[in-house]
């Protein structure tokens, strides 16, 4: 029996899966992503995350088209996102890169497209710095040509995502960005909700699951006791744990993962709750650290962090 997920309602009225599939990877073998996505179906996803530089746009229509093919679900039943890259900012571009992925998705629309990150350069790595203002109404002129149900943002911070909103026609209903135990951002998130934007949470396990020797000796979250108590009394793993204290703070995650049970396992968040107590434990492993800092980007204009 596939897992049933709660919705989030938007701003304008449309509404996204609690739980999506991250689907980025530094490197993946050929059918890797269609794989995954295929198994997230099956397993009760309805939220599918890409984005154009991921590369695996194809994949992840040809493993949609199959799964409606199927008969197993409807396109309306699916919620798909995707992003627009840094190369492509100028405000006249912004529809035809839309319809470039829509291509490779073999989709007529995404449900949610995102400018991926503020900062502006070209193919290069040259510095445009174009205004994200300035891209915003190309994301709008989406919406009006019915190739996005919704536009958003993801990478932007507190001053970003205020500016943007301020100057918006149409509003974004998302900042995608990371959120995990040990990066709890809880003033964005607090600014978001405020301006009725959802904050979603991408790496949403944080340094639970990131296994780089560069986060050595700072991830006690792995092996903390107290969060393996929690975990022994629901009968769930730490990731699990992290996950529903996400949800429970009201921001959807999308945790990505190549592996059947694991995606089956981040999907199983709904069945149990922690305590305000239990909220508190699992806040205090907040260490502001990005397991996704965007360093390669610190020399751009309109870098975030």
């Amino acid at each position: 029996m596939p897992a049933k997920v709660k919705n989030v309602k938007f701003n304008n009225g449309q509404e996204m899966p609690m739980v999506g599939l991250g689907t980025y990877a530094r490197k993946a073998e050929p059918g890797q992503f269609r794989q995954a996505v295929e198994w997230a179906i099956d397993l009760g996803y309805r939220h599918i995350d890409s984005a154009a530089v991921y590369k695996n746009e194809v994949e992840v229509g040809e493993a949609i088209a199959n799964k409606i093919e199927e008969g197993l679900v409807k396109r309306e039943d699916l919620f798909v996102t995707s992003k627009l890259w840094n190369d492509c900012h100028a405000r006249d571009v912004v529809v035809e890169t839309l319809m470039e992925s829509l291509r490779k998705l073999k989709l007529d629309y995404v449900d949610l497209y995102l400018i991926h990150w503020p900062i502006s350069v070209t193919a290069d790595g040259v510095d445009t710095a174009i205004s994200y203002l300035e891209t915003w109404k190309g994301m709008e002129k989406t919406v009006e040509l019915g190739l996005a149900k919704s536009i958003g943002v993801s990478n932007f911070n507190e001053k970003q995502i205020q500016e943007i909103y301020d100057n918006a026609v149409i509003k974004p209903v998302v900042n995608q960005v990371e959120i995990n135990p040990t990066l709890t951002q809880n003033s964005l998130v607090n600014l978001c909700k405020q301006l009725s934007i959802i904050p979603v949470a991408y790496t949403p396990l944080g340094l639970i699951s990131e296994a780089r020797p560069e986060f050595a000796g700072i991830d006690v979250i792995k092996t903390d006791p107290k969060l393996g108590e929690l975990a022994t009394k629901y009968g769930k793993t730490r990731a699990q744990i992290a996950l529903r204290y996400l949800i429970q703070r009201g921001i959807p995650v999308i945790p990505k993962s190549f592996t059947k049970s694991r995606i089956e396992e981040n999907i199983n968040v709904f069945d149990f709750e922690l305590t305000d107590k239990e909220m508190e434990v699992v806040d205090g492993y907040n260490l502001n650290h990005h397991c996704v800092p965007g360093k390669g980007f610190e020399k751009y204009t309109y870098y975030p962090f």
